[in-house]
């Protein structure tokens, strides 16, 4: 082999081996870019649900001025609540929060039974406040949902699959619903 081929084979060699360095580099980062979007929109449900269980103590105790002997749903909203702040990581967070949604649901039928508490304007006030929640609540879902969508894919496609188990990622969580909350919830008093 004359000088002027290795020469040339030495350099086609390096620009592969920086080609590949360089493909490489740029795969890792968009993984640690996609990781990290993902956190920080779990971060923006864990408010949001956060936001809604601080809200559950002031309509239990709106309720139970109004309703004093509706113990048992009062019990199971607060159970819920406890559940809830107490959950880690999208599985058991989104259980949990179906349980909350579930009894929640249970406490609005209760409130229908007294009008009294329906015209309340604290009542009301945190009525409103949690509906606006649940639309928060629901974006935030959704934009977390879209990211951990990003970021599996990502981690799935070539070349970046190469990188992505060697590197130590692994597949996020999607944030779903119980299979239990795909029944509709009967209304009223158990």
């Amino acid at each position: 082999m004359s000088g002027l081929a290795a020469t040339v084979l030495l350099w086609v060699v390096l620009a592969l081996v920086v080609g590949v360095g360089v493909a490489l580099a740029l795969g890792y980062n968009r993984l640690v870019r996609l990781r990290n979007k993902v956190a920080t929109a779990w971060s923006g449900i864990d408010v949001q649900l956060v936001r809604r269980a601080e809200l559950v103590p002031n309509l239990v105790a709106t309720v139970k001025a109004a309703s004093g002997h509706e113990r048992e749903v009062l019990e199971t909203v607060v159970a819920a609540r406890t559940a809830l702040v107490a959950a880690q990581g999208p599985a058991a967070s989104g259980r949990a929060d179906d349980d909350l949604e579930h009894a929640l649901a249970r406490l609005w039928a209760v409130a229908e039974a007294y009008p009294a508490l329906r015209a309340s304007e604290n009542f009301l006030h945190l009525q409103s406040e949690l509906s606006r929640l649940e639309e928060d609540i629901s974006f935030a879902r959704r934009y977390y949902n879209g990211s951990v969508e990003q970021f599996n894919t990502a981690q799935q496609q070539f070349p970046t699959t190469l990188i992505a188990g060697p590197f130590g990622f692994r597949p996020a969580e999607f944030f779903k619903a119980d299979p239990g909350a795909r029944s509709v919830p009967r209304a009223g008093l158990s």
